[in-house]
């Protein structure tokens, strides 16, 4: 591959798949250009908070491996002196890895602008160029082609055979459909309603709308502003808000419940299938 331009591939590892507050754990950087050999750049992150256990069993980072690297504050120079005015290149980098990146480098106050640069995502190359409907699918998981696409029973006999072939390919010891399960959707991912007004977070409900919208839990909104909430009560929210609500100012809160599927898509990054 030629380069006109040095370029920065970058990837991230993080806490979770939330660009508004998830924290990097791991970041790796591989720079090239035409002039002299590949530089890498490699650092673990202390991100401040837990790695939750499903984030730790997906990218085999603990909360331990990260116990005595810096914090990201601490490398946020580094970490610019070596991107330059480089291009920038990733999986899913404009979606994700480049937004978080943005946001970590602004709260250790370092201005980033990622826009400034060449951008050069291979997710979106991938996805513009290559098929992802029922025919590839028919043709990757089955080796067959596809005849009478579009067809209401021929396409409904062709998924069929994928989700068997999906079965084999992806269960362990297990032939049943069930193997799957952790593949299914779940409704609302880290969202706790139905509206997305309030997601989870290390194990904490956070807002995700109106003044305290990604600043600040449910049990602190209860000891800042009761009256905020209050106001929520008596206004157009669904009763599962509000029932939601009501609990948290008697001082009744839901436990987090896990989300054991894939988080791509939360690597989930990757779309990011892993966390990212």
């Amino acid at each position: 591959m030629r380069l006109l331009h040095t370029l920065v591939v970058l990837d991230l590892e993080t806490t979770g798949t939330w660009v508004e507050r998830d924290k990097i754990i791991e970041i790796a950087m591989v720079k090239c250009s035409a002039q002299k050999p590949p530089e890498t750049y490699l650092k673990k992150v202390n991100p401040g908070v837990p790695i939750p256990p499903i984030i730790s069993q997906l990218i085999g980072i603990t909360d331990a491996d990260v116990a005595g690297a810096p914090a990201f504050k601490d490398i946020g120079k580094e970490i610019l002196e070596f991107i330059g005015d480089s291009d920038l290149a990733g999986f899913n980098i404009e979606k994700f890895d480049l937004p978080l990146l943005e946001r970590e480098l602004r709260e250790a106050s370092l201005p980033f602008n990622w826009r400034d640069h060449k951008i050069y995502d291979a997710q979106r190359v991938y996805h513009l160029n290559e098929k992802r409907d029922l025919y590839a699918a028919y043709k990757f998981y089955c080796d067959k082609n596809l005849e009478n696409a579009h067809s209401a029973l021929a396409d409904a006999q062709a998924t069929l055979e994928i989700l068997q072939a999906q079965v084999a390919k992806y269960s362990q010891d297990d032939d049943q459909l069930g193997s799957l399960d952790k593949y299914r959707y779940r409704g609302g991912g880290d969202f706790y309603d139905k509206e997305k007004k309030f997601r989870w977070w290390n194990g904490k409900l956070y807002m995700m709308f109106g003044k305290h919208a990604n600043k600040y839990s449910l049990q602190e909104i209860v000891q800042k502003d009761r009256g905020y909430l209050e106001w929520i009560l008596s206004a157009q929210f669904s009763d599962e808000v509000k029932d939601l609500v009501e609990n948290a100012l008697g001082g009744r809160f839901p436990a987090a419940v896990p989300v054991a599927e894939d988080r791509t898509q939360p690597g989930g990054n990757k779309e990011k299938v892993r966390a990212k």
